[in-house]
Parts: C-alpha cells; structure tokens; sequence
C-alpha cells in the first residue's frame, strides 16, 4: 500500500494496520512526513525483509507481489549463494525498495480507491509469520554456526605458544 491515504483509511478498518498505528489514527499528512523523514532507515528495513522472505522462500524468479506491488524479483534456487552473489541480491533489492518508495512518495499525490479483503489478509499473515519464525531459527542457527567456526579459527593452542 504505497498512498498515505489509503494507509490512513486502513488505520480505521484493517486489524493489521490498527495493531501497527497502536489504535491510533494518524493523519495522511503525518505518514506521509514521516516516511520522508525516517526514508534511509525504511529502505534498509524493507531491504532486511526482502532477504528475509528470500531466506523463507517467498521469492522466486520473476515477479512477486508484496501487498500488492510487484517487483522483479532475481532469487537463486540455490540454497549456498557465494558472498559477492549475496551482495549483488543485496544492491539489487535496495534499488527496488528506493523505486518502491518513489512509488510510494507519488501515490500520496494520486486519489486512488482499492478495497482490503480483511480475514484474507489476516490468514495470509498468520501464515507467513510461522514461516517467519521457522527462517528467523535457521538465520540465527546459521550465525551461531559461523559464530562457533570463527571463535575455533582465533584460540590459539597453547602449545604453539612455547
């Protein structure tokens, strides 16, 4: 949902979005201003949960549709990806976020209406946050598993001391 007010009229009817505005009602003046001021840190949330939903396998090659709004998407289907490959996907993703928010800042000057199926969107979430959970369990097995190789890496042997 790119227009801030679509994302204001949301705040009254959507579970969701009232959960995330803590059942407050803000203004499109005010989303609006606060997506431009907190713009860099958006992007690099949004780029963390690209990589994220990429890691839960919710990406796959071509187009994928996140609330709507389609983005190409470049995902390997392979599991190990080298690290300059990463990095690629990595500026990739920060390109579509920044034209996502371009997207965004232009909505706002648009009067578009579009309806919200709610138990959908509700169900849809539900789901995606058990396979939210199951990724978050293997990132966090995969950095505690780099955490352990790298802390063999730099003991040293006492031996090699004398």
């Amino acid at each position: 949902m790119f227009s801030s007010r679509k994302i204001e009229r949301a705040t009254y009817d959507s579970i969701a979005f009232r959960y995330l505005a803590a059942n407050t009602h803000p203004d499109l003046d005010t989303i609006a201003a606060f997506r431009r001021r907190f713009l860099p840190q958006l992007e690099s949330l949004f780029v963390q949960v690209l990589l994220l939903a990429r890691e839960m396998k919710l990406l796959k090659l071509g187009r994928i549709a996140l609330d709507g709004s389609k983005v190409k998407a470049h995902a390997s289907k392979h599991k190990a990806l080298s690290y300059k490959h990463v990095k690629k996907i990595e500026a990739q993703l920060k390109a579509e976020v920044s034209a996502l928010t371009a997207q965004a800042e232009a909505a706002d000057q648009a009067r578009v209406v579009e309806d919200m199926d709610v138990p959908a969107e509700i169900a849809r979430r539900e789901t995606r946050l058990a396979a939210l959970a199951e990724a978050k369990g293997k990132i966090e097995a995969r950095a505690q598993e780099r955490f352990e190789h790298e802390q063999a890496e730099y003991q040293v042997d006492p031996e090699q001391l004398v």
